[in-house]
């Protein structure tokens, strides 16, 4: 009796405890069914929207195919080929196969499978130790607990490769992160090469030809992100976090003064100059086109206003403007006709959280970005946000490029997005939040180990129901598990603690 009781449940345990993230609801039986690669189809239902020759689900149902059967070449012969058929029905309420996911997809698992339910089947395939493969009987109603669950990853301050990127978007598909936060440019470099002003990556990225994001690169991005239901979200931070931009564009940024002559240094992007709005205009409708998603990410952040105080040219526009010496409303008055610019092309802002600290005029429909502070000032500033009517991201408790030692993944499970004073209709305008990877201390080296499993802790905060998954050391096993799903998929995720995968990373 003991003995078919531990049995039972090592079949269970082994069949569903890397689900991740966890299930809206998720009901597991002890009835299992063998899956043999050579008698294993995906195919669409008849009910269902689309049929085949939709690029997105065939591409899927071969990547997944590979997923599922990790071990299986295609040809060799298995001894057990007169198993039954087991068939995976896809059906799918819209025939959008040629689009981009936006804000709007549905990413409910019966109606959209393709992101989201075919990677939480893949996780409930087990292996035994004889190499058979299993998957238990499994009821699953599944959605999202949050539309937007995102990942930021910072190419100015260390280039990553083209391929760094692409291994990112496959592992955030794992965990059903769906928005590429692109920090393409910033200080340090320039990388991206623009069609209308090609001097800005010549003369702004660290080398202009192997530390650059070309126009092809950018749309292998784009389309390998598509293929997995991933958004790319560009962001083009200004005025701040501009330095590699004046390298290639004149008269861009404002020149700073000592006393009355100029110190040889630049400050912020110029406010003051109507060419500098002319420039932006074009460089943002190259963007818009460029990039497909509806949003764009405008920056606004961290802008030092030392350099446009000691510039005489800058404090005549200011009494001009009757902004007096008050920098905040000369900072206002330039993201006002940046925001204006990306609403003339059609596209949505995003913008960090000083946008609005500094009470600028912005449109109702500008997403704002929760970036500073500890719990108790993010939390203040969720309700000063939706309180106004904006809409809002968190990605404050997220910054997974501090590291300490130990389970650090805990503080990050832990977070409540929704734990703020305000009412039912302003948490309905907390659209999500986002994990940043910040590129000081990061390139393609360490990437991947830094980023993975820690920011799987955060996407089962922003998929999954808070009450279903509070407990901490509940979820550690499941992690663990999961981790090693990821090892096994060719992802350089770090441990959790001490322990072993059943397969550790084959990789150099």
């Amino acid at each position: 009796k003991k003995k078919n009781h531990h049995v039972t449940r090592f079949c269970c345990l082994q069949s569903v405890k890397g689900v991740w993230p966890l299930p809206q609801s998720f009901t597991i039986s002890s009835e299992r069914y063998p899956l043999n690669p050579q008698a294993f189809y995906f195919a669409y239902g008849k009910q269902s929207a689309a049929q085949e020759g939709c690029s997105v689900l065939d591409e899927a149902f071969k990547r997944y195919f590979s997923l599922i059967f990790p071990d299986y070449i295609s040809g060799s012969i298995l001894q057990f080929s007169e198993d039954q058929p087991f068939t995976v029905q896809v059906s799918v309420g819209l025939d959008d196969c040629d689009g981009y996911p936006d804000e709007n997809s549905s990413e409910q698992l019966y109606t959209l499978c393709l992101s989201t339910g075919l990677e939480t089947f893949s996780q409930l395939v087990y292996q035994e130790d004889f190499g058979s493969y299993f998957v238990n009987k499994t009821e699953i109603e599944d959605f999202p607990r949050f539309q937007f669950r995102g990942i930021l990853l910072d190419t100015s301050r260390h280039y990553l490769p083209v391929r760094a990127i692409l291994k990112t978007l496959d592992a955030m598909a794992f965990s059903k992160f769906n928005v590429f936060h692109w920090h393409i440019v910033d200080d340090p470099s320039f990388p991206y090469q623009s069609r209308t002003f090609p001097d800005l990556s010549a003369k702004g990225a660290f080398h202009p030809m192997t530390h650059i994001y070309t126009q092809s690169d950018v749309r292998r991005v784009i389309s390998y992100a598509r293929m997995r239901g991933i958004r790319v979200l560009p962001e083009f931070d200004s005025p701040g976090h501009t330095q590699s931009w004046g390298k290639g564009q004149s008269d861009l940024l404002t020149p700073c003064y000592r006393g009355s002559t100029p110190s040889g240094t630049f400050g912020p992007v110029n406010p003051a100059l109507p060419s500098t709005y002319k420039f932006m205009a074009t460089l943002f409708k190259e963007v818009s086109s460029v990039f497909p998603d509806s949003y764009i990410h405008l920056g606004g952040d961290e802008v030092n206003f030392s350099c446009w105080k000691s510039n005489p040219d800058v404090r005549a526009f200011m009494q001009k403007m009757g902004f007096g010496t008050d920098f905040t409303k000369l900072e206002a008055y330039y993201m006002e006709n940046i925001v204006n610019i990306t609403t003339a092309l059609n596209k949505t802002s995003i913008v960090w959280q000083d946008v609005f600290d500094y009470h600028e005029r912005i449109p109702k429909d500008t997403v704002l970005h929760i970036w500073k502070g500890d719990p108790a000032s993010y939390e203040a500033e969720l309700s000063r946000i939706t309180k106004a009517g904006y809409r809002v991201l968190l990605a404050a408790p997220w910054y997974i490029n501090h590291i300490s030692y130990g389970q650090d993944w805990r503080n990050y499970y832990t977070v409540q997005p929704l734990n703020f004073s305000g009412t039912e209709e302003q948490k309905k305008l907390v659209i999500g939040g986002e994990v940043c990877m910040w590129g000081e201390y990061v390139d393609a080296t360490n990437l991947t180990p830094r980023l993975w499993p820690r920011a799987s802790a955060a996407a089962e905060r922003l998929w999954s129901d808070e009450k279903q998954t509070s407990n901490v050391d509940k979820a550690f096993p499941r992690l663990q598990d999961f981790r090693c799903k990821l090892l096994r998929r060719g992802i350089q995720a770090e441990p959790l603690f001490v322990g072993h995968c059943k397969h550790e990373y084959q990789g150099v």
